[in-house]
């Protein structure tokens, strides 16, 4: 396990803070929590390298970097209620569960879900829960959220999970243009919701997230 805390300490300085992620609540979570019990067994050696992790059926652990920047562009507050929008196997919860008030991590996947559950349980988050439902749907009836965090790719724009922001309510994800992929803070205000461009990741499209593709006959 000191292993393991050394590499979680070099994640935290070579792929964190290199990429100015500077808050200190988002280093201490991800310095702290063990990111090699959210992959598969035979991955574990490889959790705290570069690049996103496969987890099957096309899911993924995001990378380190993609995910501590866009965790940092939701300004995430102590009183806040988060949609954890595809946490697969639970990380992506456990983190923001560090941060906010409450966290419903909304996972459609069955087998991912049933993995969370069990991880959460194991890591002794009180303050989270994970719930069954489409990606693309969100969770009306818990809503409204203080932040909505879409752990993946969309797109189209996800019109359903913004209409579950509350007033000052922040969406972040990764916005797919074709191969280009950049991540994007919308922000609820007075009835409208504004959008805007921070910074450019790859990441893969959430399921329900994608375009219809057309066929060309």
């Amino acid at each position: 396990m000191h292993d393991a805390a050394a590499r979680r300490a070099a994640m935290v300085d070579s792929q964190l803070r290199t990429n100015d992620v500077t808050d200190p609540r988002i280093l201490k979570a991800m310095g702290e929590i063990e990111r090699e019990r959210f992959v598969p067994g035979a991955l574990a050696p490889v959790a705290y390298m570069e690049g996103c992790i496969p987890l099957g059926g096309g899911r993924v652990l995001l990378d380190a970097r993609s995910f501590g920047k866009l965790v940092q562009l939701a300004g995430i507050n102590t009183t806040d209620r988060v949609l954890d929008v595809g946490p697969a196997t639970g990380y992506s919860t456990a983190v923001l569960s560090r941060l906010a008030a409450h966290v419903i991590g909304l996972e459609e996947d069955g087998k991912l879900r049933d993995a969370a559950e069990a991880n959460l349980s194991a890591a002794g988050v009180k303050n989270a829960e994970i719930v069954a439902g489409s990606l693309s749907e969100g969770s009306p009836d818990q809503a409204p959220f203080d932040v909505i965090f879409v752990n993946g790719a969309f797109e189209i724009r996800p019109e359903a999970l913004l209409a579950q922001l509350a007033e000052n309510g922040r969406l972040v994800g990764i916005q797919r243009d074709g191969p280009a992929g950049h991540a994007v803070l919308y922000v609820r205000h007075e009835g409208a919701v504004g959008k805007r461009s921070a910074f450019d990741a790859q990441l893969p499209t959430l399921p329900g997230l994608a375009k219809i593709r057309e066929f060309v006959f």
